[in-house]
Parts: structure tokens; C-alpha cells; sequence
């Protein structure tokens, strides 16, 4: 796939809030700007302050800034008219009641108080006019307003993002760290916080205390309070922590920043937050774990905290049985359980997959190819390696270079591709294509390999040597909303196969992006269409979309609730530019610029198939199944009949294995129900005289006697089924 930012090169910095320039408005409190988008800079050292200083000095130093610059907005702020606005409350986007206000006076949490009773203390955060606000922030003007609890994502997320700086709050007070950055997690079950500890090292024995200090500070329900400073005051602010002046060195002159306070935590934040820190009443702690400032192994390593937080305890119950629960299905135990897969220290994140593991693994692949031959995509295969001149022209050696493995071939310098998208621009390009044959598909099962931190590689999910179900189509503009439609369709279609639920997402145009204004409208109104036609529940999130082009994100939950980023469809204009891309127009004379499509259903691999095992929790479909069948004589006597059947069962193309030992049958079929064969067939003497065998399913007790014609039909249908 296209370029994709990942956490070791640029990692979306959650904990910043940066307005694109100052304005008379920006300069005002409780004004939220557009956030950037990322934070590069380079590397410096930094001095681990001692625990007394920072806390004796340090922090009430900040606290005492925050507070001049807050009465000085707050004076400010009273001087401007409160003039009366109309606020037209929204409950899942369909239009409610209007209230009255005034304006920078009302808040979200003055109407919520309004519309029921009760619901100003239950919301966590609103949307004015589609951007996320504080509760207690004022409104500006008339605008349409929609309130958030926990049981949306934007309120689950917000209450997340708010209890890491109460995290952040209680690993600074006990033990005077420099704090770094605490976003959500990016599979959205909680939050971390990175920080610098000098040579402490965290574990689970510091938990209890950081527990405590999070008690403490939702005890005195903590208002979020939030400000925005120039450049030179949140240098000011942050003089003493060397990673924020960081962030801050990084911004021009004339950006803003925004900061916000939490009982004695001042933190760099885009924000938003809940109203204050009593809405979070179940805090755990989850796990600690190196991590390095900017994911870069040549900077300062870290300590990151991994926590999860609740509006109740009931629920925090519930999630930590569900942990437990899961831990029974961890794709680690269940791949070495069912002899699947195995990884070695001499090829870290480079996974070996075992005979009975490779064919799931080629399953899952055939699907997909069956797929593209219904679908209209052609297979193509490309090099693993190419000389950087190609990845300077995508941009991937300017922005990616650093996740790459890269080595010298005769004095010049070549990459392995960590994904396939330029490869497939050369192939378009490498002769004159026409209009007519537009839209092109190319798909590709092509070996990937980017070089993750060995801190970050996780069993099947985090990787260095994948392949993907990639494809790339090539299309013209008039085509997007059909191709787009086609492919989710097609997504749509295998999902339901496996049997996950999935939510879709319009990302749209970032704050920094590259194209023209009019390009990006036109491709999100495609994207509309294309969503709209196809029928499901979308929402809109708003200036996320990728630089290079909007994009739909589709998250799916597999059987224990859990949500997974697989599949991907992105719109692209930026390589076709790149690669000076063209295909001759109806008039010869005319050349004109593809629109490329990035495309994924299964999205990695190996990734998909730790998600299938443990979504399945080992008990894979037969369809999908290494171990379809297996053949238990009951004596020696009917040891011969037990070959044939499975001679017969084979060469009808199935999976299928026989135990010709001397043990009892119980014991047979209890190990083959243990090892998750889908079907025990048991023979005797009376199966073998019959020509038949005595059918045993996987989670029944009961059986059936069943020729071995009908028994082929079954797996036939099955098979067809997906089932």
C-alpha cells in the first residue's frame, strides 16, 4: 500500500495541540485550532530532573504561568459581547430542539442541562459544528451541537485521552519524570504515557502508587481547564522538560499552542476533555514497556505505562474477565498449541509457518484470488528490492526511509519494498496506456518487509516480513465512485465469510495536505457517493484522511468485541503525479492523470490470521480448517479399511489424517477433539463391510453413519459455503 506513516518514522503526536496560525480569535481561551498533524524534530539530550527539584519547583512554576495567562484571557474574554446565538442540538445527526444562548458565555454543558435532566453530568464531550469542544468550553456563535457519553466512541475516546493525563499527572508526582506524550491506543482499548525516568525502571510492582495518585486526582474532581500561549510562553512553560520544548522548537513563530491543566498537571494538548477528573471512577493500570522519543533507537529510551479507565467499576470488572478470557486465545499459545507457526531469534519478526500453519495461510490467500478472478483483478508479481532512485520519486525515502532495509549492490544504494504501490506505477507506466482499458487492477501477494523496532514487533500483528492481499487500481476520475462502491462490496462480502461486524469512516483532508483544494473536494465527494450508493452506516472524521488523498477506514470486531483495523481503501493523486502517469483520452492528442486506489481486504496476512485464530479462539470453520478430518480405526482389524477412507478423502482434495496407533478409541477421538479436527471418523469392522464410517463432529457428542459419497457431498457444501 501508499505510503503509511508509521509509529517508528512519524507518530501522530495526540498530546499537542498546534493551530495553524494566530488569529484574533485563536488568541482567545478556550479556542481550539486545527492540531498538526505530526512532530519531527531533531534529537537532543535530556536531563533527567531529581524528583524533589521538579516537584518543589518545577510544576508550581508552571501552575503559576497557566494561571496568569488564563486571568488574562478570562479578562479579555469578558470585555467581548455576549450577544444571544441559537444553539440546534443534534442527536446522531438528526435535528432536535433549538435552545437559546450567548455568545462566549453558554457552554455545551449549560444545554445539556437544559435538554434533560441529568445529562450534564453523564456527556464528556461535544461537537460544534463537527469539531470536538470541551463541555465547559463557550460557544462562539449560532451552531449545530451534538452531545458524546461513553458508550460512543468520541466520548469513550475523550474519556481515554483525559484519564492519560491523569496517568501522566500521577507518574509526574511520583516520580518526578519528564513527561513525553499520552494519546489513546491505536486499537482503542486505552491509553499510555511515555516518559523519561532517567534509570528507573517501571513494572508491575509501581503500579499500586500510580493507581493511588490517579484515586487521588479523581477524587477532587480536577477541571480540565484549557488555554491557549504563544510560542515563547509554552517555551517558558516547558523550559524544564526537554521533550516539549522539543514539540515546541519545532513551530513557526506565528503558531499557537494549546495547553491545558489538571489539578497540578500542565500539559501540551490539542485537547479536547472531559468536563473533569470524577468522570473517570475505575483506573487500572495494564502493563509497562520500553518504547524510545520519536520511536527512533537513536534517541532517549523510555518508559511507556499502558492504562485503562471506566465511568464505573462494573465495567473495568468486565473488561479485565474479558482479558483474562482472551489471554486463553492469544494467537501466540493457540499457533504453538496447533503446531502452526513459530518464530526464531535469528530472524526476529520474520514468522516460520508450519505445514499445518501454511494451510491456513494459503486458504486465506486462495479466497482472496478466487475473489479477484469474479472481481476482475489481474495478478501480478513484482521485484523485492529496488535501486532508492525508485522510492526518492514515491517519497519514501524522504519519509520512510528509516523503516526500510536498506544495503549497497555494486556502490549504489537498494531498498526491500516495504510495500508495492511504486512497483505498480512502473508497471503502468512501463508502456502507453489508453482509456480504454481503464479501470486496471492490479493485485499483488508480493513479500513486504519493514524494519519495526524489536520493542514494537508482536507476534503475528507486528511484523517485519509480511504479505498483504494488495491491489492498486488505476482508474479515471469519472470511475472512483464505482470502483470505490465495487470495493467495498467485496470487503463487505468477505467479512461476512468470517463473520465479523465492521463500522466505516470517511477520513477527510488533513490540515497539512498536497494537491489542489478543488482535487480534495472532489475526490471526498466521490467518496460520499461511493458510500451512500453503497448502503451502510458511515460517519465522517473529519481531517484525518491521509495527506496524499482521503480515505475510508473500516474497523472490524471479531467475536469477542474486540475492534481491528484490517482492510483499507484510499484515494490517491500524489504517485500518479509523481510517476508523471498517463493514459491517452479519447482525443490521442490528450494525455491524462490516473486516480489511484489503494485497496486491501485481508490487509496483512499474517496479521489477519492471528486476528481469524483468535476471533475463532482455535476452532477454525472447515472451510478454512488444517485439520479437516481424521480416521480412527477401532481395532488393527479395520486399520486397512482406515487408510482407504482416508486414501479417498485426500484425493477428493481435503485435509485429512488417520491415527493408526493401538489405543483405545476413546482416547483417539478425545485427542482429535482436543486438536480440533472438524470431523472424527470412527471405522470398525460393521464401516468397513458397509463401505461406510461413523461421523463424530468436532463439539458433539452425537454421531452419525454416513457413506463415503455423502460424506464428500457434505464437505463439498461446506466448502462452497465457507462454513
Amino acid at each position: 500500500m501508499l505510503l503509511r506513516l508509521s509509529a517508528r518514522s512519524i507518530r501522530r503526536c495526540t498530546s499537542c495541540s498546534f493551530p495553524s496560525s494566530s488569529s484574533s480569535a485563536s488568541s482567545l481561551p478556550f479556542r481550539l485550532g486545527p492540531a498538526s498533524s505530526f512532530c519531527t524534530v531533531p534529537s537532543m539530550a535530556a536531563n533527567h530532573p531529581k524528583d524533589e527539584a521538579y516537584l518543589s519547583a518545577v510544576i508550581p512554576k508552571r501552575i503559576k504561568l497557566f494561571e496568569q495567562i488564563q486571568a488574562n484571557q478570562l479578562e479579555k474574554l469578558k470585555s467581548l459581547p455576549h450577544d444571544p446565538i441559537k444553539i440546534t442540538s443534534l442527536k446522531e445527526g438528526v435535528k432536535g430542539d433549538v435552545k437559546e444562548g450567548k455568545k462566549w458565555e453558554t457552554t455545551p454543558m449549560d444545554i445539556a442541562g437544559q435538554i434533560a435532566k441529568g445529562l450534564a453530568n453523564s456527556a464528556l464531550i461535544a461537537e460544534v459544528n463537527g469539531e470536538l469542544w470541551d463541555m465547559s468550553r463557550p460557544l462562539e456563535g449560532d451552531c449545530k451541537l451534538e452531545l458524546f457519553k461513553f458508550d460512543s466512541d468520541k466520548g469513550r475516546d475523550t474519556l481515554w485521552h483525559s484519564s492519560a493525563h491523569i496517568l501522566g499527572q500521577a507518574l509526574e508526582q511520583e516520580y518526578g519524570c519528564q513527561l513525553c506524550i499520552g494519546p489513546c491506543t491505536t486499537r482503542g482499548e486505552g491509553f499510555y504515557y511515555d516518559a523519561f525516568y532517567g534509570d528507573l525502571g517501571l513494572n508491575d510492582a509501581h503500579f499500586a502508587n500510580i493507581e493511588a495518585g490517579a484515586a487521588k486526582a479523581a477524587k477532587e474532581a480536577q477541571p480540565f481547564e484549557r488555554i491557549v500561549v504563544t510560542k515563547d510562553q509554552a517555551l517558558e512553560m516547558f523550559s524544564d522538560n526537554n521533550f516539549k520544548v522539543e514539540l515546541i522548537n519545532e513551530l513557526s513563530a506565528d503558531k499557537t499552542i494549546t495547553v491545558y491543566r489538571c489539578g497540578p498537571l500542565v500539559d501540551l494538548c490539542r485537547g479536547p476533555h472531559i468536563p473533569n477528573t470524577s468522570f473517570v471512577k475505575a483506573f487500572k493500570c495494564l502493563r509497562a514497556s520500553s518504547a524510545y522519543w520519536r520511536a527512533s533507537r537513536e534517541r532517549e529510551s523510555l518508559q511507556r505505562v499502558y492504562g485503562i479507565s471506566y465511568p464505573d467499576q462494573k465495567q473495568l470488572k468486565k473488561y479485565l474477565q474479558f482479558l483474562e478470557e482472551a489471554k486463553k486465545y492469544d494467537h501466540r499459545l493457540l499457533g504453538q498449541k496447533q503446531e502452526l507457526f513459530f518464530c526464531h531469534p535469528l530472524s526476529p519478526g520474520s514468522w516460520f509457518f508450519l505445514p499445518l500453519g501454511t494451510r491456513v495461510y494459503n486458504k486465506l490467500m486462495e479466497f482472496i484470488k478466487e475473489q479477484y478472478w469474479k472481481r476482475g483483478y489481474t495478478e501480478v508479481i513484482t521485484p523485492n528490492m529496488y535501486n532508492m532512485n525508485l522510492w526518492e520519486t514515491s517519497g519514501h525515502a524522504a519519509n520512510y526511509k528509516e523503516n526500510m532495509f536498506t544495503f549497497d549492490i555494486e556502490k549504489q544504494e537498494f531498498g526491500l519494498k516495504p510495500m508495492n504501490c511504486p512497483g505498480h506505477c512502473l508497471m503502468f507506466q512501463h508502456r502507453v496506456r489508453s482509456y480504454r482499458e481503464l479501470p486496471i487492477r492490479m493485485a499483488d501477494f508480493g513479500v513486504l518487509h519493514r524494519n519495526e523496532a524489536s520493542g514494537a514487533l508482536s507476534g503475528l500483528t507486528r511484523v517485519r516480513r509480511f504479505q498483504q492481499d494488495d491491489a492498486h487500481i488505476f482508474c479515471t476520475e469519472d470511475q472512483v465512485t464505482d470502483e470505490v462502491k465495487a470495493v467495498l462490496e467485496f470487503i463487505d462480502y468477505a467479512y461476512k465469510v468470517f463473520g465479523f461486524t465492521y463500522e466505516l469512516k470517511l477520513s477527510t483532508r488533513p490540515e497539512k495536505y498536497l494537491g489542489d483544494l478543488e482535487t480534495w473536494n472532489k475526490a471526498e465527494t466521490n467518496l460520499e457517493v461511493a458510500l451512500e450508493a453503497f448502503g451502510k452506516k458511515w460517519v465522517k472524521n473529519e481531517g484525518d484522511g491521509a495527506f496524499y488523498g482521503p480515505k475510508i477506514d473500516i474497523t472490524v470486531s471479531d467475536a469477542m468485541n474486540r475492534k481491528f483495523q484490517c482492510a483499507t481503501l484510499q484515494l490517491d493523486f500524489q504517485l500518479p503525479d509523481r510517476f508523471k502517469l498517463e493514459y491517452s483520452a479519447e482525443d490521442e492528442a490528450k494525455r491524462q492523470r490516473p486516480v489511484m486506489i489503494h485497496r486491501a481486504v485481508l490487509g496483512s496476512v499474517e496479521r489477519m490470521f492471528a486476528i481469524l485464530l483468535e476471533h475463532y479462539k482455535g476452532k477454525w470453520p472447515f472451510w478454512l480448517s488444517p485439520r479437516q478430518a481424521i480416521v480412527c480405526p477401532i481395532s488393527k482389524k479395520s486399520e486397512e479399511y482406515a487408510k482407504e477412507v482416508q486414501k479417498r478423502i485426500h484425493e477428493a482434495g481435503y485435509y485429512v489424517d488417520a491415527d493408526i496407533t493401538d489405543r483405545k478409541i476413546d482416547k483417539k477421538v478425545r485427542e482429535a477433539q482436543l486438536a480440533q479436527y472438524n470431523y472424527i471418523l470412527v471405522v470398525g469392522e460393521s464401516e468397513a463391510a458397509t463401505g461406510q464410517v461413523s461421523v463424530r463432529i468436532r463439539d458433539s457428542a452425537a454421531h452419525s453413519v454416513k457413506n463415503i459419497d455423502d460424506l464428500l457431498e457434505e464437505f463439498k457444501a461446506k466448502t462452497a459455503e465457507y462454513q
